[in-house]
């Protein structure tokens, strides 16, 4: 197999793997702040304990996603020496910028999240609380502009040729709000809201199913509920707010996004389908002139395709990336009927009567996260043939040292030591769960279950 492909493969597996955790662990330290934040507000302690339990599973998925990530780093330097020279001073400012105003805030709260129960005054810790959800975001923030950039470069200027370029920084802040920044972080971070809103949904519509720890799993549902309803509306806005932009910066991206080949012709809109790249045709179930309306507002009017570009110059996977971009679309769409439904049955007080509903929230956990990770496909494949869109080709960018056979060794190496951590991790959550919140000795009720009530007020 080609060193790229096997590049590519390896980095491919193990960015996959670590995006399980740092969504979770975002969108976890939002529901965190709400449910902290409710303690404070109402003086219930079943909003305290509901909290010390959810910090727990926060601080695992944020200790695997740590583990899992640095090895990224390593990764530049030993297949991708080339790109890591090219974009050094881009990802050198970027990369910084997230230890010191990500990294350190992030850590350095946690130790007070998880052990100043008790040692340090409630609002101290509900402050660190805030903290640590803002370090997360914050990280999330700078490793999205890096990216970004390699989507929509902007504030740089080129030093040297050939083998000895490389992109300087000539405005920083350019490049932290290049075209494609702002749009692409506040979808990374809806998306991670979902991943933790559904997280918290899967686990208490299984207490509420096996009728344990029902004082706490219904008022921790409707939390999530509501912090996931809202995401999943706005996901919708910020998806055609992202592809809108795509269509203005990287339009071969769009085109293959889409399946769309003629520049001559007006745009379908494909609900599903299949792309023939040979052919050069699309088949399936479409909105005649839909992606013409959607760009333009005008079903006749053309959009740009595939074939205005170079055959070198515009991705040959069209048919994953359009299955992969239909698929993200698709699970939004799925996760908004969702949970407006069960915003429905809440108001109707009939939430928890439905078992077949709470049977689908306890794998509906797996939505999102299959939807983040085929958003980043579906993005980073549209990019090819480049990794600096318009300027570093994928396969100029490798080390020029390493052997296809040293890739393989290490990815099955990766491999092996990525699934133990996943074993590990599942079987440290599944204890976690089974085992559930520790029981207070005096909780004060919040509520009747089903009766339609504001959960978030405490109950007399």
């Amino acid at each position: 197999m080609e060193i790229e492909i096997l590049a590519r493969i390896q980095f491919a597996f193990t960015i996959a793997f670590h995006y399980i955790y740092p969504p979770m662990s975002i969108g976890l330290g939002l529901i965190l702040v709400i449910m902290e934040g409710l303690y404070l507000k109402t003086g219930n302690k079943l909003y305290e304990q509901m909290t010390r339990f959810w910090i727990k599973i926060f601080a695992l998925i944020f200790g695997i996603g740590v583990a899992t990530g640095i090895i990224m780093e390593f990764e530049f330097g030993t297949n991708w020496a080339t790109y890591s020279k090219y974009v050094g001073d881009i990802f050198g400012s970027a990369l910084a910028a997230e230890g010191i105003f990500a990294f350190a805030l992030e850590s350095g709260f946690l130790g007070v999240l998880l052990f100043g129960w008790n040692r340090v005054s409630s609002r101290v810790h509900f402050f660190s609380t805030i903290m640590v959800f803002f370090g997360s975001m914050f990280s999330a923030v700078w490793i999205v502009v890096a990216n970004s950039w390699q989507q929509t470069p902007a504030g740089y200027h080129i030093v040297g040729e050939g083998l000895s370029a490389r992109a300087e920084v000539t405005d920083f802040w350019a490049m932290v709000f290049n075209p494609s920044s702002v749009d692409r972080l506040l979808h990374v971070w809806i998306g991670s809201f979902l991943a933790g809103a559904f997280l918290v949904l899967s686990v208490n519509a299984y207490y509420i199913l096996k009728k344990r720890h029902l004082n706490i799993a219904k008022p921790a549902f409707k939390i999530a509920l509501l912090v996931a309803t809202i995401s999943s509306l706005a996901q919708l806005f910020m998806g055609h707010r992202s592809a809108d932009g795509v269509s203005k910066n990287q339009p071969a991206k769009l085109a293959a996004l889409e399946g769309h080949y003629d520049s001559t012709a007006v745009a379908d809109m494909y609900l599903f389908g299949w792309v023939n790249n040979e052919t050069q045709t699309t088949t399936g179930l479409k909105i005649p002139g839909g992606l013409s309306f959607l760009i333009h507002g005008d079903f006749e009017k053309e959009v740009i395709g595939l074939n205005a570009f170079n055959p070198e110059d515009r991705p040959t996977q069209v048919n994953a990336i359009f299955q992969f971009y239909h698929l993200m679309v698709a699970i939004g769409l799925a996760l908004i009927a969702l949970t407006l439904y069960a915003s429905w049955q809440w108001r109707k007080g009939k939430l928890f009567d439905k078992r077949w509903l709470m049977s689908i929230f306890v794998w509906s956990v797996l939505l999102p996260q299959i939807a983040n990770q085929v958003g980043w496909f579906a993005a980073e494949m549209g990019r090819q043939p480049w990794v600096v869109y318009g300027h570093l080709r994928t396969s100029d960018a490798l080390s020029k040292a390493v052997s296809a056979n040293q890739i393989l060794f290490s990815l099955v190496l990766f491999v092996l030591v990525y699934s133990t951590l996943l074993v590990l991790f599942l079987y440290l959550l599944n204890k976690k769960i089974q085992h559930g919140p520790d029981d207070d000795p005096a909780p004060e009720p919040i509520g009747d279950g089903n009766k339609r009530i504001n959960p978030f007020l405490k109950q007399s």
